[in-house]
């Protein structure tokens, strides 16, 4: 029997049992973790209310075995608040919506528990962090994520240069299936031409350059987010659930 502590961001919480939940978290240590927490349902529990989606927690495990993943379940059985990003979140439906898109990017992008994800598990936090302070629209936040989540998980896509020979950009096409925009010769079958001005949104949201991202036009941010849409689905194989709630501007 070992008990483990790591600070993780809460991404979703499934019932169990009559006062039980199953609490899934991204951690910066252990990865994705699920853990039993006794006793979160009840109505004064102090510690349940800790341990809700888009808390940033310090917490500690007691597992059965020297791994913290292993046969069972490990138990959450002490947690403290590092940062409470739900209270900035929740209360807006647009910062809401996008916040538990990406809970549920974070989550698909680490599909075997244990497994340390840092670099997703930090654009997580920054990027909570960032919607809850209302610093930037919520789809442009969301759009950032996923972009820089694809990024680190080895699928950055390329908005300037051909993907496929290198070719200096700007290049008129855009490809999904060839990583991003292409040239007259690599163009392929399926290929789109977007607007040079939602290419640049997205070269601006992939590199953090939030000047000239918050300075875009609405209709190339709907745009840009289609672009980024069709290549997340490409890429995950399925999109999103809870993109289709997303509100755009």
């Amino acid at each position: 029997m070992s008990l483990f502590r790591d600070d993780g961001i809460v991404l979703r919480t499934q019932k169990l049992g009559e006062a039980d939940r199953i609490i899934t978290l991204l951690t910066r240590n252990h990865g994705r973790v699920r853990a039993v927490a006794r006793g979160v349902r009840r109505t004064k529990s102090k510690f349940g209310a800790r341990l809700e989606p888009f808390s940033h927690v310090d917490v500690q495990f007691f597992a059965r075995g020297s791994e913290l993943i292993g046969r069972g379940l490990p138990l959450c059985t002490q947690s403290e608040t590092i940062a409470p990003y739900g209270g900035g979140i929740v209360s807006d439906y647009a910062r809401y919506t996008a916040g538990t898109a990406m809970l549920e990017t974070a989550e698909r992008f680490t599909d075997h528990e244990g497994e340390p994800a840092v670099q997703q598990y930090l654009l997580l936090v920054g990027g909570l962090r960032t919607l809850s302070r209302g610093e930037h629209e919520p789809h442009l936040v969301l759009d950032a994520f996923l972009l820089r989540s694809l990024a680190v998980n080895g699928y950055a896509p390329s908005f300037g240069d051909c993907a496929k020979c290198g070719l200096p950009g700007p290049n008129r096409f855009f490809s999904v299936g060839a990583g991003g925009s292409v040239c007259v010769d690599c163009r392929v079958p399926g290929s789109v031409v977007p607007s040079p001005q939602a290419l640049v949104l997205l070269g601006a949201l992939l590199t953090g350059d939030w000047e000239t991202a918050d300075a875009c036009e609405a209709r190339f941010v709907r745009e840009g987010s289609g672009l980024v849409s069709a290549y997340l689905h490409w890429h995950l194989e399925r999109g999103l659930r809870s993109l289709r709630y997303v509100e755009k501007s």
